[in-house]
């Protein structure tokens, strides 16, 4: 027999019974019943049922031992009786009546439980991850995590995608998130930086030849922390195809991301191929978001015509301005003054005045509220009409200049839905964001910005950045989203220098900046590059929508906390005054104010 276990945890069944087996794991708890001790062994496979009595060699031992000490038990499989089976347990119709103990590791007392699922203070669990990794849930999110990622692999390469490794120690990049960066010890005085992206690499592949590339790619960016967002690293499904226009990559990547949600979905429905296709505009103006949630079946609609000259001053007064707009969020079954004054409560607490209204109840002509009175009910059944509401429901409106307002429309929007319990759970709805415009207007700097990806092709090419009006261009850009959480961006890459010296120039970049930053990829067109586009969805953000989770540190093994420090290894940490000599560097402390 194996020094340790003839089986797993995990594996025993009742066709097992009778047989001698060896399990080794830690206690996971103890529970002492008039005489008998019942000890639940836990491993990475599960848990089994160890019985012990007062005349098993090792008693005393198990009986003084803290639970998550590692033992060795030898014994016989015994069917439990009828009434102690346990349906929830795999291993639950068995359990092992010990003849034998043996202590492989003693735990000291823990700083955090690991029976059950208590909740304990973030830095406490960061700090000892290797015990909060032990958790049925956290541990189940892990290899949900492998098992995630080997089905992503698996499906590109059936996509015919071939996997490649990008460097790890690149340059710095002046546009994008802050970049970590890594000093050279025999170039003093320069830099290397890690990837935010395999961004350039990738497109240079293409240039090289290569037709459809791929990588669990790890990316690095300085950056804050966010639920859905660890600060420092974090991996994305990398890819990139040469020859392609927007469709062939919606083609290639839409089976990957249906497949993989279907095979770890648990039952939930998952949005057919192909995805539904959402300009950036419409997005905005009908869900205040371009990540929007489709489980949430609200659509927003501009009424501002039945307020232009209206009786409420308020609005019509706004109206004045030509790029001003009233626009409605529309609340089935929302339709009492207590819900509506929740609501406008909210407002406030999001930093509005309030939040305007109309809602209808029986027998009550053109609708209820302060708003209803002052347009008259032909204009409010006006409205009712073109939302599609009925008695019973409410109207919510957001007015002045969309750029201002659509953020807090589109948080309406949600508290609504959520609120009145209309957001469709137990599924994965999925949609694809197009059309971006290229560039935006920088109200801080005063000039014209990119607005999404600078490598992007606009669409018009060459003749759109020489004739139209830099705002109204759009680029071949788009993103992946899913149940509100944007999975990725990508788009078709410009692929020719001369665009590309055009679309930086408009953006107020010189020839000569341009040629210097972005060298490699700008020379490696001008020795032919195919037309090429890609998209890079993340690894962290599928794993926590298919576990079910909010937080992204609950579907990394290692994560930073949110001031992107490593408590368990006690990074960043200072080093050693050689250290920094040999890399020709001097800490300068900040001063203190």
């Amino acid at each position: 027999m194996h020094a340790y276990r003839s089986h797993t945890c995990g594996a025993l069944r009742a066709g097992d019974a009778g047989q001698n087996v060896r399990l080794s794991g830690w206690i996971h708890r103890k529970r002492d019943h008039g005489g008998l001790m019942f000890v639940d062994l836990r491993d990475h496979y599960g848990l089994t049922q160890i019985v012990l009595s007062p005349e098993t060699p090792g008693f005393d031992l198990v009986e003084r031992l803290r639970a998550e000490s590692v033992i060795k038990i030898d014994g016989e499989v015994v069917l439990r009786t009828a009434e102690t089976v346990n349906p929830n347990l795999p291993t639950g119709e068995v359990e092992i009546r010990a003849r034998s103990v043996e202590l492989l590791s003693e735990a000291a007392e823990l700083p955090v439980p690991v029976f059950g699922e208590p909740d304990y203070p973030e830095d406490l669990r960061l700090k000892y991850r290797y015990l909060d990794l032990r958790r049925e849930t956290l541990h189940k999110n892990i290899v949900l995590r492998s098992k995630v990622i080997s089905s992503l692999r698996r499906r590109m390469i059936d996509q015919g995608f071939t996997e490649f490794q990008t460097p790890i120690l690149t340059a710095s990049s002046p546009e994008g998130a802050r970049d970590f960066l890594v000093p050279s010890r025999l170039h003093p005085g320069q830099f290397y930086a890690l990837p935010q992206a395999p961004q350039q690499f990738k497109q240079l592949l293409m240039v090289s030849g290569f037709d459809r590339y791929f990588q669990i790619a790890p990316c690095f960016r300085d950056e804050a922390a966010r639920a859905d967002r660890s600060p420092g690293e974090f991996y994305q499904l990398d890819m990139e195809m040469s020859f392609v226009t927007q469709d062939d990559v919606f083609a290639a990547i839409e089976p990957v991301m249906q497949g993989v949600f279907e095979e770890f979905a648990d039952g939930k429905a998952v949005t057919p191929a192909p995805f539904p296709r959402i300009p950036y505009r419409e997005a905005i103006a009908k869900y205040g978001s371009d990540k929007p949630d489709l489980r949430n079946p609200l659509v927003m609609g501009d009424v501002s015509e039945h307020f232009r000259g209206s009786g409420f001053k308020v609005f019509a007064g706004i109206l004045e301005n030509p790029k001003a707009a009233i626009w409605a969020i529309p609340a089935p079954g929302g339709g009492s003054r207590a819900f509506c004054d929740r609501m406008n409560d909210w407002a406030k607490g999001e930093g509005q005045p309030g939040l305007a209204y109309i809602f209808w109840r029986e027998g009550e002509e053109g609708g209820a509220g302060p708003v209803a009175k002052n347009i008259g009910p032909e204009r409010a059944e006006a409205i009712r009409q073109q939302m599609g509401l009925k008695v019973g429901d409410a109207v919510f409106f957001a007015a002045g200049e969309p750029d201002a307002f659509y953020k807090f429309a589109g948080l309406a929007r949600t508290k609504v839905g959520t609120d009145l319990g209309l957001v469709e759970e137990g599924q994965f709805k999925f949609c694809w964001i197009v059309d971006f415009p290229m560039y935006e207007w920088n109200e801080d700097d005063k000039k014209i910005d990119f607005s999404h990806n600078p490598f992007s092709m606009p669409q018009g090419g060459l003749e759109a950045l020489n004739t139209k009006d830099p705002l109204d261009i759009l680029a071949y850009q788009y993103d992946i989203v899913c149940n509100g959480i944007e999975l990725s961006s990508g788009a078709v890459r410009n692929h020719l220098p001369e665009i590309m010296m055009r679309a930086f120039e408009i953006a107020g970049y010189s020839a000569e900046t341009v040629e210097t930053d972005f060298a490699g990829m700008l020379n490696a067109f001008r020795f032919g590059a195919p037309p090429h586009g890609g998209i890079a969805p993340g690894v962290d953000r599928i794993v926590m929508l298919l576990a079910g989770t909010t937080a992204i540190r609950d579907v990394i093994a290692f994560p930073f906390n949110q001031q992107a420090q490593d408590l368990m290894m006690n990074a960043p940490s200072e080093v050693l005054e050689k250290q920094l000599k040999e890399l020709h560097i001097r800490v300068v402390k900040p001063i203190k104010v």
